[in-house]
């Protein structure tokens, strides 16, 4: 199962964005320093460590693979890595699937990229528009891969604010996360929030590394925000899916909604991002408040301190 990695490329082709190599060696080393050695069987009685988690050594021979080709692999060096010793690593390290596939977008870009598609600009299709306006009654937007706010309904902008009134660069969850105060407040869950907006930004970074609007993005909030740089450096993944927000509207006051997450295909990595309350409960009657209040209700989501 062992094999040499290439050393003939840097993981760069002269394009702003990422650092492939970098991003690999930091992937690697976050995930082995969150294994404890009693977490895979090894005794740790009257052994001092000095280094948190599993040793390079160690994680070499739980994968079935030599220290030294482990040793360059987690330097960044693993252009011709095989699946092979990619998936017996990844077992050892015991990454869950997104966390897998995350490995191998890094250490097999150009297998695995559609090579630049979706660094342009995203713009949602008329249709996408016209989707979530019928979705009357629940608040619905389309984003995009680098959590930009694309197209949404009136009930969208009623609980989260008047997204038209910003210029479009601003129209992003990632800066409105980290740089407004307003979505502090409103989310009451905001650690989780931002945990989770910072690791869908490291998968899709990992897909495409050469993205110069997410390389400008993860710039500006690395130095806006430290928040952000320390959840950045955690090299943690996550992909869009499910789950509930808990909410304090200027309106309304308390909610908890779920969400689903919805991904369009053919778009680009673009996403329609649903939110609904229980039948009968509290936050169903709030969304019904909101709806009926309408323009009122936007503007005092936007209205409130930001």
């Amino acid at each position: 199962m062992d094999a040499r990695p290439d050393n003939s490329d840097d993981g760069r082709d002269g394009r702003d964005g990422l650092d492939q190599r970098a991003e690999l060696s930091e992937f690697l080393r976050t995930r082995r320093a969150r294994l404890k050695p009693e977490d895979v069987g090894i005794p740790t009685i009257g052994r001092h460590r000095r280094v948190p988690g599993l040793r390079r050594e160690e994680l070499a021979q739980l994968a079935g693979v030599s220290v030294a080709y482990y040793t360059r692999l987690e330097q960044g060096n693993g252009r011709n890595v095989s699946a092979e010793v990619l998936d017996a690593i990844a077992r050892a390290l015991r990454l869950s699937e997104t966390e897998h596939a995350h490995l191998t977008h890094l250490a097999k870009p150009r297998q695995q990229r559609r090579k630049h598609r979706a660094a342009r600009r995203q713009h949602a299709r008329p249709a996408l528009q016209h989707l979530v306006d019928s979705m009357e009654g629940v608040p619905a937007y389309i984003g995009g891969a680098r959590s930009e706010i694309l197209v949404w309904n009136r009930m969208a902008a009623a609980l989260f604010g008047d997204w038209g009134a910003m210029p479009a660069h601003e129209r992003n969850w990632a800066r409105l996360t980290f740089l407004d105060p307003g979505y502090r407040e409103l989310f009451r869950d905001w650690e989780q929030k931002a945990s989770d907006m910072v690791s869908y930004l490291r998968l899709y970074a990992g897909q495409h590394p050469d993205d110069p609007e997410l390389s400008a993005l993860v710039g500006e909030l690395s130095v806006k925000s430290e928040e952000f740089r320390t959840l950045w450096a955690t090299h943690d993944v996550k992909e869009k899916g499910h789950g509930v927000k808990r909410m304090r509207h200027p309106l309304v006051g308390e909610l908890t909604l779920a969400y689903e997450t919805l991904h369009l295909p053919d778009d680009d990595g673009q996403f329609l991002s649903v939110y609904h309350a229980e039948p009968g409960s509290p936050s169903a009657e709030a969304l019904r408040l909101l709806a009926s209040w309408g323009a009122d209700a936007t503007r005092a989501g936007s209205e409130a301190p930001r």
